[in-house]
């Protein structure tokens, strides 16, 4: 009899063990989905970090729309966003979110004879172009402001996102903020209804399109199209400059961020002040429940955040995206205490 009791306490204590791992207790893998902007340095983190964690970093760049469906259906660990969720619907969905990185949009074009950086464009005559109103690249609208700059009477193909993309929401709402034509019309979300143009998928299916149609524009993450050597337009900011993209101009927009103001961590960056803000800049972030059902999983999601945070920024600097400041770094790690399992934080950041 000793001995049975013995051995059902063994199996007790077993399965308590195996219900309650801990941050000690890391999971060997995580699973996320979303946003494509981010997905270069995502990749470039997860190679490190297996390496120094022995955890896989599983992750799905299938936009932004789709990251938030599968957050709020619970078929993965973390969802990826560049479309901030407003308070409201987090906490409708029992979610909490954070950033990452920021980073920006740029117009990306396919223009005979035309090197990267050297077309200008304003925002009312983005507006314009993916209106469809403007129809070719030597459009007075576009000569004047271009002196010097052959442009070919060429017509002028708009490619646009084909799925729910936080690039999309980013773009969108900067047209909108440009021409009230665009606000009525067509609007700002992650999927509109496109006036005209073709649609490609991610940010690397607009990039592709763009690269094999001669006359072309589209917008994509600036990782993109450094990638392929692509050329890209320059574009107007609030004071009136026309600053390259870059982590530089990218930090720029981000100076008069106020982090600490933005409830739910809701932060938007496009045509912020400075002479050298560029005006296509926004965040990225992660999405996670606030309830955890599975401890261990949470732990290891926000562990591989913090160990990016911490160790992450020279792979963030060298793909011209802008690390988050120090400040809101430690900002976000003291909200991770309210993502809890059965009522207990399932992770605590050992970094300051």
């Amino acid at each position: 009899m000793l001995k049975k009791i013995l051995a059902l306490a063994l199996l007790a204590s077993l399965a308590a063990c195996s219900q309650s791992k801990t941050a000690s207790e890391p999971a060997s893998s995580i699973s996320g989905a979303g946003a494509t902007f981010p997905a270069p340095l995502y990749s470039a983190w997860a190679q490190t970090y297996k390496t120094d964690a022995k955890t896989t970093f599983n992750y799905q760049a299938i936009g932004s729309g789709g990251g938030i469906k599968q957050i709020e259906a619970g078929t993965v660990d973390f969802g990826a966003s560049d479309k901030p969720l407003k308070p409201e619907d987090l906490d409708k969905n029992g979610l909490y979110q954070f950033p990452t990185v920021m980073g920006g949009i740029v117009p990306m074009i396919n223009v005979a004879g035309v090197e990267p950086g050297q077309l200008k464009l304003t925002g009312p005559l983005l507006a314009d172009i993916f209106l469809g109103k403007v129809k070719t690249w030597n459009d007075p609208a576009i000569t004047a402001l271009n002196p010097g700059v052959k442009l070919p009477a060429a017509p002028i193909t708009v490619v646009h996102r084909s799925d729910g993309s936080g690039t999309s929401f980013l773009f969108t709402t900067y047209l909108a903020s440009q021409s009230p034509e665009w606000s009525s019309k067509v609007g700002a979300s992650d999927t509109v209804e496109w006036p005209v143009g073709l649609g490609g998928k991610g940010n690397d299916g607009v990039s592709a399109f763009v690269k094999q149609t001669v006359g072309s524009i589209g917008y994509v993450e600036y990782a993109y199209a450094k990638k392929s050597n692509a050329p890209f337009a320059l574009v107007k900011n609030k004071a009136g400059n026309y600053p390259a993209p870059s982590a530089d101009s990218f930090s720029a927009a981000a100076a008069s961020a106020d982090w600490d103001k933005a409830a739910g961590n809701y932060l938007l960056l496009l045509d912020q002040p400075g002479k050298d803000a560029w005006p296509l800049t926004g965040a990225t972030f992660i999405l996670v429940h606030k309830a955890q059902k599975d401890a261990s999983k949470g732990a290891a999601v926000l562990k591989f955040f913090d160990w990016a945070y911490q160790n992450g920024d020279a792979n963030a600097g060298t793909l011209d995206y802008v690390p988050m400041p120090a400040t809101v770094k430690t900002m976000v790690r003291k909200q991770w205490a309210g993502i809890t399992a059965n009522g207990q934080p399932v992770y605590t950041s050992p970094n300051p």
